[in-house]
C-alpha cells in the first residue's frame, strides 16, 4: 500500500517536471541520446521485469522487449503528433549484490528534413524514474519467494 503511494508520487513529480518546462521543452537537439546510471542491489532478471514494467507503464515506448541474454529491456517508437520516443536501459552486474542501469529516452521531433533527435527530459526527470523503477524492483521482490 505504501509502495503505490510513492508511485503514484513519482509519476506525479515527472508530471509537475515535464509541465513546469514549458516553452524550452525539446528545444535542444542532441546528436546522441543521452545515459544516466543508477545502481541497485537486486539481481539483474528483478530489474530487467522492473524496467519493463516501468517502460510499459508510463507509455515510454511500444512493444516494451526484455532480452535476458544482452541484458537489456527495448521499447519501439511511440507516435504522438509530430513527437516519437523510445526507451533502452542495458544492465550490468557490479558485483554478487549490486547492479547498473544504463538508461536512455530517444526523443525526436518531426521536421522537414526528417526526424530530429532533441533533448525532452533532463536529468531531475531521470531521477524520477530511477526512483520509480526502485520503488518496482521492491514490488518485484515481494512476489518472489
Amino acid at each position: 500500500m505504501l509502495e503505490r503511494k510513492y508511485f503514484f508520487l513519482a509519476i506525479f513529480l515527472i508530471i509537475i517536471n515535464l509541465v513546469s518546462c514549458g516553452a524550452e521543452m525539446g528545444s535542444v537537439v542532441i546528436t546522441k541520446p543521452d545515459e544516466y546510471r543508477q545502481t541497485y542491489e537486486a539481481k539483474e532478471k528483478i530489474i530487467l521485469k522492473a524496467i519493463a514494467g516501468v517502460f510499459q507503464d508510463k507509455k515510454m515506448g511500444s512493444n516494451v522487449t526484455i532480452n535476458q541474454e544482452k541484458q537489456t529491456v527495448e521499447t519501439d517508437y511511440i507516435v504522438q503528433g509530430d513527437w516519437r520516443t523510445k526507451s533502452m536501459a542495458r544492465v550490468r552486474k557490479i558485483n554478487w549484490k549490486e547492479s547498473e542501469v544504463v538508461l536512455s529516452v530517444f526523443t525526436e521531433k518531426k521536421t522537414k528534413e526528417g526526424w530530429e533527435m532533441r533533448r525532452l527530459l533532463e536529468k531531475n526527470q531521470y531521477v524520477n524514474i530511477f526512483d520509480t523503477i526502485e520503488l518496482r524492483i521492491y514490488e518485484e521482490m515481494s512476489k518472489i519467494e
